[in-house]
């Protein structure tokens, strides 16, 4: 499921220019305001392509960008252990925000490249071939977490730029994805290099697959509402071996752990009545692991297209409607900083696959203050299944929880 909502708000901040007080084309000139005000922002998702037909995803051709779609992620989430046991989490993600369909886009930039008007405010710093080289339909967004849990210490941290002039963008084959030096990058087959820093906090992680990729839904078509094209292509690789550096307050730290890869790409938005929602990534100690999404309406209630899935431990799926499970808040947090409040506490029942587990945060704000507010962080969970015990640590994203993201992307 997840993140298509705040990608939106990468437009009005791309096009201003500056981000936490920094420039957005943070290694080159940026290109003539005038062209940058002229780019065509997409209110509507007409034009694009939608996800509509199962059993659409390949490999390696879908590793890599889907520009005809508006919206796209990928998505890294890890826990973490140095070899005396300090537990650390992270998160790494780039999103893709597309501006306008190709075709349309390149209409438009081809009549302000026959108007004067866009130029003349640009005549003494760039020149026309200059500016093309701007010439983008793809704007990137980062966000990349460490959790120091011992330390009860949260490090966000974001960055945008248009994919242009090589400061952003995805390939297949080899398998990259980047925006400035944050990046993943295929080293060998099955493994990446996963880079990211921010002043004195640091992450640097060798992942490895041991698991063929899962695809959720139906056959990797996953519904998220009742309209026709309002769903997304979505895969997930679980159980990756990570080992590398953390770095936090410029002491590094070797670790070694687990991590999951979300591969998402779409054209739809939440259907109307949807607030926010909730997201579960768990692995578990016996093999198995668990996806979760439920979908939060106004009234209280779940969107009935809210699902999951259960992967085994010998790898066999389970794909869970959404009355196949129950998820319970046992617990609140409230943050300091936004006055959202949160969930901090679950009890999880899957009945179908004897599944019971209860779990909290790994550290209570891992509250990310950015351009969207929302939590997203470590946690922890204990229980049985098919009455034999279980212990299960992963992800949760909470949405909608500092302010509704109904009618979002």
């Amino acid at each position: 499921m997840k993140r298509l909502w705040w990608v939106i708000g990468i437009i009005g901040i791309v096009i201003a220019g500056v981000v936490v007080g920094r420039p957005l084309w943070a290694r080159e000139a940026a290109p003539p305001a005038a062209s940058l005000e002229s780019l065509p922002v997409a209110g509507s998702s007409d034009g694009f392509a939608r996800a509509t037909e199962p059993n659409a995803i390949q490999f390696p051709r879908d590793l890599g960008p889907h520009d005809d779609y508006q919206t796209e992620w990928w998505y890294y989430t890890g826990n973490l252990k140095t070899a005396d046991g300090r537990p650390f989490g992270f998160q790494f993600t780039i999103f893709r925000r597309a501006l306008a369909p190709e075709e349309e886009l390149s209409a438009d930039w081809a009549n302000s490249a026959d108007s004067e008007e866009p130029l003349k405010s640009a005549e003494s710093a760039q020149s026309a071939d200059q500016t093309s080289s701007w010439r983008t339909e793809q704007v990137y967004l980062a966000h990349f977490t460490i959790s120091d849990i011992a330390a009860d210490a949260f490090y966000p941290a974001e960055r945008f730029s248009r994919g242009a002039a090589g400061l952003a963008g995805a390939t297949a084959d080899p398998y990259r994805v980047w925006l400035e030096e944050w990046s993943v990058e295929e080293i060998a087959p099955g493994q990446v290099r996963l880079r990211a820093q921010t002043g004195d906090v640091a992450l640097d992680l060798m992942l490895t697959e041991t698991r063929p990729p899962v695809l959720h839904g139906d056959s990797g078509l996953s519904q998220k509402g009742p309209e026709p094209g309002n769903a997304s292509y979505y895969y997930s690789l679980i159980g990756q071996r990570a080992a590398g550096a953390v770095t936090v307050g410029g002491q590094r730290f070797d670790v070694t752990g687990q991590a999951w890869k979300d591969h998402e790409w779409s054209t739809s938005a939440l259907s109307d009545g949807a607030v926010g929602w909730d997201w579960i990534s768990l692995q578990m100690d016996d093999g198995g692991a668990l996806m979760l999404f439920e979908i939060r309406r106004a009234d209280g209630t779940r969107e009935p297209l809210s699902a999951g899935t259960y992967i085994a431990p010998d790898g066999t799926l389970t794909h869970l409607a959404a009355g196949d499970w129950t998820l319970d808040v046992t617990d609140t947090w409230t943050s300091p900083t936004s006055g959202g409040e949160y969930p901090a506490g679950w009890r999880i029942a899957v009945p179908a696959v004897g599944l019971e587990l209860t779990g909290r945060p790994q550290m209570a704000n891992q509250e990310l203050n950015v351009s969207t507010v929302y939590w997203e962080g470590a946690v922890a969970f204990e229980g049985t299944r098919d009455g034999a015990p279980v212990s299960a640590e992963g992800y949760i994203e909470l949405t909608g929880y500092a302010g509704s993201m109904e009618g979002r992307l």
